[in-house]
C-alpha cells in the first residue's frame, strides 16, 4: 500500500512539507535520519508513512523498535499505526502491566513494529520475547525527552543488543546540543530542521494572561472554565498534590473532568485519557506528563496554573493546542506577584493579552456567579464488560447499542475493544436511555454489564 492511499484512509489530503521532507530522506537514502520539528506538526506519520514502504508485510518477526519516554505516546503510536490500515501489525510494551501477559500477547500478535519503552523493550529482548535478530530499523521518538529522563543507559544497552540494526531516526520537538555516541548515527546520515530559528510559539497560538486577585487562584480557574462552555481545555500544575486538589475542586463545582499525573496506576491514566479524548470530559488537570506524545487534535484551550519551569516544558505544554493547521489558546493565570516568565515572552510572536473581557463577563452576574453551571460534555462514557477474547468487534458494539439500546449510528462516537472490555463514547442525553433499554441484554447471544464510566450526568 503507497503513501497515497493511507493518506486517503486517514482522511489526509497531502502531507505537509517538513513530512515530504522526511519521506524523502528515510525512502530516498539508506542513511540514518534526525528529524526535528514543532510539536503538533504530525512527526509519527512522517516515520510512520516511509517506515512501513520499507518493512516486509510477511514477516513473523519484528523488524522495527521505536523507543518511546512514556507510555502514552507508545500506545498512541500504535494506535496511529492502526489507523493507517496498512497490513502491518504493531504491539506497545512498557512498565505498569505484568511483562508475561505482554510476552503472550507477543506470541498471539506477531508485531512487525513494536512500540516501548527503554527498560520493558530491554526485558523483552532479554528474556527472547522479542527476537533481536530481525531488527533493521530504530526509531527514538522524542530523544531528548528520553535522554532528560535518564535513559541512558538502557537505550545503550539495547542499541548494543540489535546484531542487524541497519538504520537510525530520531526524532525531536526541540533541538539538543549533542546525539550520544552510543548511538551511533552514522556519518552520512541526514538532519531535517524543521524548528522556527528563535522557536517561537506558533502564530495559531494566542496568548492571555488571566490576574487572579488571591494567591490562590482556584475561583479565578473557575471562572475562566466556564467562559469556555464545554471547549476542550487542559489545566497545567507542576505537582501531583497540586493536580488532585484542583481536579477535586473543579468536580465539586460541576465540572466534568480528568486527571492525569504519574502517580495514578495505569489503568486510571489511560481511562483519564479516553474520557478525555472522546470528548467526556471537558477538563484535563495535569503535571506535564501531559505535555508530550498526547495527540488529541481539537483541545482548543491551554491553561497554565501554574508557570512553566523551563523553556522547553513551555514550548511542549503549548504544542497540544493548534495542532496541525488549527488555532489555539494559552492562558497564564497570575496570582497578586506572579510574572509570566522571561522566556515566554522572548518566544512569543505577538503581544500577550489581557484577558479581562472574560471575567467581566461573569463579574457582570456577580449575585449569579454561585449559580452558574458548568456546560456539560456532548459525550459520556461507557463500559460494556466483553471485548476481543469474547469475539466482540466495534461492528458488534454499534449493533448492540442500536439495536438493544435504541440509538442511531451518529449517536455514537469513539469506540476502543480492549481484551476483556471496551468502552465507548454516546450522546450524552441518551446515557439513561442506553442502561435502562441494554439491562439484562446480550451482545452476540452473550450477557454483559453495561455501566456508565462518568462522574456526573
Amino acid at each position: 500500500m503507497d503513501i497515497q492511499q493511507i493518506l486517503n484512509k486517514l482522511g489526509i489530503s497531502e502531507l505537509n512539507e517538513m513530512q515530504q521532507h522526511a519521506a524523502e530522506a528515510i525512502l530516498g537514502s539508506d542513511g540514518d535520519v534526525v528529524l526535528l520539528s514543532p510539536t503538533g506538526t504530525g512527526k509519527t506519520l512522517a516515520y510512520l508513512l516511509p517506515l512501513v514502504q520499507l518493512i516486509e508485510g510477511d514477516g513473523p518477526t519484528p523488524q522495527a523498535l521505536v523507543i518511546t519516554p512514556g507510555r502514552e505516546l507508545a500506545l498512541q503510536s500504535a494506535q496511529v499505526l492502526k489507523s493507517m490500515g496498512c497490513g502491518l501489525r504493531g504491539m506497545s510494551v512498557y512498565g505498569g502491566r505484568t511483562a508475561m501477559d505482554e510476552h503472550r500477547k507477543l506470541k498471539e500478535v506477531k508485531p512487525q513494529i513494536v512500540f516501548g519503552t527503554p527498560g520493558r523493550l530491554n526485558d523483552h529482548l532479554d528474556k527472547e520475547n522479542i527476537s533481536r535478530y530481525g531488527i533493521r530499523y530504530l526509531i527514538i521518538d522524542e530523544f531528548d525527552k528520553c535522554l532528560e529522563m535518564g535513559f541512558q543507559a538502557e537505550m545503550e544497552k539495547l542499541i548494543k543488543s540489535l546484531p542487524g540494526l541497519q538504520r537510525r531516526i530520531l526524532l525531536s520537538a526541540t533541538n539538543t546540543e549533542e546525539i550520544p555516541q552510543f548511538v551511533n548515527m552514522s556519518k552520512k546520515g541526514t538532519l531535517i530542521d524543521f524548528l522556527p530559528e528563535d522557536e517561537q510559539t506558533s502564530e495559531r497560538i494566542t496568548l492571555y494572561e488571566v490576574h487572579s486577585p488571591q494567591k490562590d487562584k482556584l475561583d479565578t480557574l473557575r471562572q475562566l472554565l466556564l467562559s469556555f462552555g464545554n471547549e476542550s481545555s487542559i489545566v497545567f500544575l507542576n505537582y501531583r498534590e497540586s493536580v488532585e486538589r484542583v481536579d477535586n475542586y473543579l468536580r465539586e463545582q460541576g465540572f466534568v473532568t480528568s486527571r492525569f499525573h504519574g502517580g495514578l496506576e495505569q489503568r486510571q491514566r489511560e481511562d483519564a485519557l479516553y474520557r478525555f479524548s472522546n470528548g467526556s470530559a471537558t477538563v484535563l488537570v495535569s503535571t506535564d506528563l501531559a505535555s508530550r506524545g498526547l495527540d488529541i487534535p481539537d483541545i482548543q484551550n491551554i491553561i497554565h496554573y501554574h508557570m512553566p519551569e523551563s523553556e522547553d516544558g513551555y514550548i511542549h505544554r503549548v504544542g497540544r493546542t493548534a495542532r496541525w493547521d488549527k488555532q489555539g489558546r494559552a492562558f497564564f493565570i497570575l496570582g497578586p506577584e506572579e510574572q509570566i516568565p522571561e522566556f515566554v515572552i522572548d518566544h512569543s510572536p505577538l503581544n500577550i493579552e489581557h484577558y479581562e473581557p472574560t471575567l467581566k463577563m461573569v463579574n457582570r452576574q456577580s449575585s449569579m456567579v454561585n449559580n452558574l453551571t458548568p456546560a456539560l460534555p456532548k459525550m459520556a462514557t461507557l463500559y460494556i464488560g466483553k471485548g476481543k477474547k469474547d469475539k466482540i468487534s466495534k461492528g458488534d458494539i454499534v449493533g448492540f447499542l442500536c439495536k438493544s439500546g435504541g440509538l442511531r449510528s451518529d449517536e455514537i462516537g469513539r469506540i476502543d475493544v480492549k481484551d476483556r472490555y471496551a468502552y465507548v463514547a454516546v450522546k450524552r442525553e441518551k446515557v439513561r436511555q442506553v442502561l435502562r433499554e441494554t439491562r439484562g441484554e446480550k451482545i452476540k447471544g452473550i450477557k454483559t454489564i453495561v455501566e456508565h464510566c462518568d462522574a456526573t450526568l
